[in-house]
């Protein structure tokens, strides 16, 4: 590639592209649309109602899903861009793509706690896989004259992606279910296959000739070497508190949005508004009339395409760490927003200040990686980028698990309503009894139930009830009745209903009563201190460690 430093116009930065730039751009594109659509509404289906065809988890096992795996997806680049280097880029990408798109189509499969944490694994391998190898090939497919560019462009199909997948999977899980949501993610992974096999040609590499085992044990060495520089390591430990305070807002922010926040008020905003079209507030409000919860979360992925121009510009001259600070700070009071009130208009403010704090932040912190690291060493040091992402995507499952499942959880909250009063229901995930059953049937208002009974066995008590409920979604399906709300056990909105008919309310009643009795917004409190210990060490960092770095660097 040439490496003259002469001046390129717009078209030119175009132009001087190799083909490989475009694919691997085109790629990223495909592959953040899989993945975002699926993890924007992850925290939902592992958790929601299985009457509407999600798993109906408690919080602990979403979080252990989640977090774990997360973890696991982060740490994995150290190797997987070892063996990419080894085997090749376009075999790499073949393997990427056979795990992702398997995975993610055998995770609408399978419903066992088990196997979902299984699968979302063997996904999170394919995405480690896909990870180092297209940064890899944009790298050597632009030259001093075009890489800023070059990767502007590629950062850009990253939030194109980013953005769009969360929107399609929230508007085909409210009218197909929430299989569409994996087929989609499996269909988009398609797309890369096709285009890596017919369509990719591999740039120039060096080809390595160590082992295997040569090639991972020399990345690990790599990353021992640059974390022996303590003002490094003392860092990447101070930035896991940003990044477990970023997390909750694709962790725990939907899970809360679909337990407390209230969206019909958006919905009808839409509706009224003159300046907004209506085919556009058609396609964000859900049936009910509100707007989904990763339709919500999904804006601070459009108010950073929208305004991070802006924001880079003001911040261009300001110290690399007092921008650290001073988003973090701001990143705090949009979370402490988003969670303190269940008015729907402060949570999108606070997911718009957040994505402020997030914009004058994360950028910073890769730039003062560069900046901190030995001439000679920045690509060492830039690869411990990952290492206080993948760690607070450990600790993150105490936030979103154990934490919310104790102060935040709608129906742990209403269970232990239900025993201060002592009014008993039967317990979420038990199997309904015949008449239960047929009660729900009854409850529908969109089938003929005399018709369907013929799919209920005799017996008073049925062991299994999955059948008989594939059979009726069948015969629903086949008389024009998509995605039926129907299971065979006590759900979590079967207790919401009937535990608000025990105590005389409404359903909207009984949430407002749940808030204003337990408070669960007050796990902010949690969140946002994490945020203001960050912002501590990032001071005493600066004061001290960095301090001293740079009278050593004088003496």
């Amino acid at each position: 590639m040439n490496n003259n430093k002469e001046e390129l116009g717009f078209v030119g930065l175009l132009k001087s592209f190799p083909r490989p730039f475009w694919v691997a751009s085109a790629m990223e594109l495909f592959e953040r649309w899989a993945w975002y659509g699926l993890f924007a509404v992850l925290a939902l289906y592992l958790t929601g109602s299985t009457d509407e065809g999600a798993l109906g988890f408690n919080h602990i096992q979403k979080g252990e899903i989640m977090s774990y795996v997360t973890f696991i997806l982060y740490l994995l680049p150290i190797i997987t861009g070892a063996i990419a280097d080894k085997i090749g880029y376009k075999l790499s990408l073949i393997i990427a793509y056979t795990l992702l798109g398997t995975g993610y189509y055998f995770m609408g499969e399978v419903t066992s706690y088990t196997a979902v944490f299984l699968v979302f694994l063997w996904v999170a391998v394919g995405a480690a896989m896909f990870k180092p190898v297209a940064s890899a090939i944009v790298t050597k497919s632009t030259d001093k004259r075009n890489s800023s560019f070059g990767f502007g462009v590629f950062y850009m199909m990253v939030n194109i992606g980013g953005f769009f997948g969360p929107l399609f999977s929230a508007k085909l899980r409210d009218h197909y279910g929430w299989k569409i949501v994996f087929i989609m993610a499996a269909s988009a992974i398609a797309v890369n296959m096709l285009l890596v096999l017919f369509v990719f040609k591999e740039p120039n590499r060096e080809k390595n000739n160590e082992s295997f085992g040569e090639t991972i044990s020399k990345s690990v060495k790599n990353i021992i070497e640059a974390l022996s520089d303590m003002k490094l390591t003392i860092l990447l430990v101070i930035m896991i508190g940003f990044w477990l305070m970023f997390n909750q807002l694709f962790y725990t922010l939907p899970t809360f949005i679909e337990d407390w926040v209230n969206t019909k008020p958006l919905g009808e905003f839409l509706d009224n508004a003159s300046f907004v079209p209506q085919f556009f507030a058609d396609f964000f409000k859900n049936k009910e009339g509100g707007v989904n919860p990763e339709m919500i979360v999904n804006l601070d992925a459009f108010f950073i395409v929208v305004f991070q121009m802006l924001i880079s510009t003001i911040i261009l001259k300001w110290k690399a760490i007092n921008a650290m600070m001073s988003g973090i700070l701001i990143a705090i009071i949009g979370i402490a927003l988003s969670f303190y009130t269940n008015n729907v208009f402060y949570t999108i403010f606070g997911i718009f200040i957040f994505a402020i704090g997030e914009m004058t932040s994360n950028p910073k912190f890769s730039d003062y990686i560069a900046k901190i690291s030995p001439k000679g060493k920045e690509a060492l040091y830039m690869g411990t980028y990952f290492l206080p992402i993948a760690l607070a995507n450990l600790l993150t499952k105490w936030i979103t698990g154990d934490l919310y499942e104790k102060y935040a959880d709608k129906v742990s909250l209403l269970e232990k309503t239900l025993s201060d009063k002592g009014i008993k229901l039967p317990e979420v995930g038990s199997a309904l009894s015949k008449q239960e059953f047929i009660d729900k049937l009854h409850a529908l208002k969109s089938i003929n139930v005399e018709e369907v009974l013929k799919f209920v066995p005799p017996e008073d008590k049925i062991e299994n009830w999955k059948p008989v409920v594939t059979q009726i979604k069948n015969y629903a399906k086949e008389h024009g009745i998509e995605n039926l709300s129907l299971s065979g056990e006590f759900s979590k909105n079967d207790l919401i209903h009937k535990a608000a008919d025990a105590m005389n309310m409404t359903p909207d009643q009984l949430t407002q009563y749940l808030w204003d009795t337990y408070h669960p917004g007050q796990i902010w409190y949690v969140i946002a201190g994490i945020g203001l210990i960050t912002i501590v060490g990032l001071v005493i960092y600066d004061r001290v460690v960095a301090a001293k770095a740079k009278t050593d660097q004088l003496t």
